[in-house]
């Protein structure tokens, strides 16, 4: 299993890279896992020197251009033919890699995997998937970001493509799916709400268990979480900050706390969200994950298990087989 790695998308690039390839393969094993660092190659290399045991497992393809924030993501394709995005995606759309990991610019990251894997039939706009810590296991939220303007066939899409990841990637038999919405009866909302309702509702292939409310997800009641992508960034962006908030909330009050035998350590891997890796960009011809671009190392490591649980799983293959059921 090949996974092609863009070494040059974090903010510290490609320091977080490299560790956190380090640390994968060191988790999975140099036999089973080959990552393939792309960018620009002398840096790699000087960055490799820094660490006293580098795997096998790791090798560097030569990408001499970088994305930056200043990047138009719709020009990246055509301007930066040379960059670690579009390589590394290159190399995955030849077959020469089985997945692509990247925390370069995301609208850069999404533009560059829409035209170069391509969206698979029946995809109309592949979403972004961002998995949310719970009461109870994590769920998947989609779209988080990618798709605004949505009509209500695409929340159908994406429930479809979210059933298949939480099953194969995450191995929950038939996943339950909730309509974002401002209130549970089948008839709330705007005309979009109302008309996805009416579509998941009818929908063979989906555990559709209706509409869910904000304060809802927390308590765990559903495993992927159906909006448009302007809601679904705008929950994502809130979820992250509140996290943020209360992780430094209790640090602060453990600070002035002698007796200090409550281990919070579980708390703070729950709502960290290097625990969760990136975010997969589902619907495409091939495997794309979205990191952060402060990602640290175990981001970055937890990214590469992301990929190639998806990889495992079939998880392509087992989408457009189920995009291709009747309704």
């Amino acid at each position: 299993m090949r996974i092609a790695l863009d070494a040059m998308g974090t903010d510290l690039a490609p320091g977080p890279e490299v560790a956190g390839a380090i640390e994968a393969l060191a988790a999975y094993g140099d036999s089973e896992l080959e990552i393939i660092l792309v960018g620009d190659e002398d840096v790699i290399h000087a960055e490799l020197a820094k660490h006293e045991t580098v795997p096998g497992g790791i090798s560097v393809h030569h990408a001499p251009d970088r994305v930056t924030a200043e990047d138009s993501p719709a020009s990246v394709v055509r301007r930066k033919q040379e960059s670690s995005i579009v390589v590394g995606l290159r190399l995955h759309k030849e077959g020469h890699a089985d997945a692509f990991v990247s925390a370069g610019p995301t609208g850069a990251v999404m533009a560059a995997s829409l035209f170069t894997l391509r969206p698979l039939p029946g995809v109309d706009r592949p979403p972004v998937g961002t998995l949310l810590p719970t009461a109870g296991e994590l769920c998947l939220l989609l779209d988080a970001g990618a798709n605004i303007g949505c009509k209500p066939h695409h929340l159908v899409q994406f429930a479809h493509l979210g059933s298949v990841y939480v099953r194969d990637a995450m191995g929950r038999e038939n996943p339950r799916v909730g309509l974002l919405n401002i209130g549970e009866e089948p008839g709330k909302g705007d005309e979009l709400s109302v008309a996805a309702y009416e579509l998941l509702d009818a929908e063979d292939g989906i555990h559709f268990i209706g509409n869910i409310e904000g304060r809802d997800i927390v308590g765990g009641e559903c495993d992927v979480i159906v909006c448009d992508g302007f809601v679904g960034n705008i929950l994502l962006k809130f979820y992250e900050s509140v996290a943020g908030y209360i992780v430094d909330l209790l640090r602060t009050e453990l600070d002035s706390v002698e007796d200090r035998r409550v281990d919070l350590d579980h708390v703070f891997r729950i709502l960290d969200y290097a625990e969760y890796g990136g975010a997969p960009l589902l619907g495409l011809a091939g495997v794309s994950i979205i990191c952060h671009g402060g990602s640290p190392p175990k981001a970055i490591h937890n990214a590469l298990a992301v990929a190639a649980r998806a990889v495992r799983a079939d998880l392509v293959r087992h989408s457009e087989e189920d995009l291709r059921l009747p309704s």
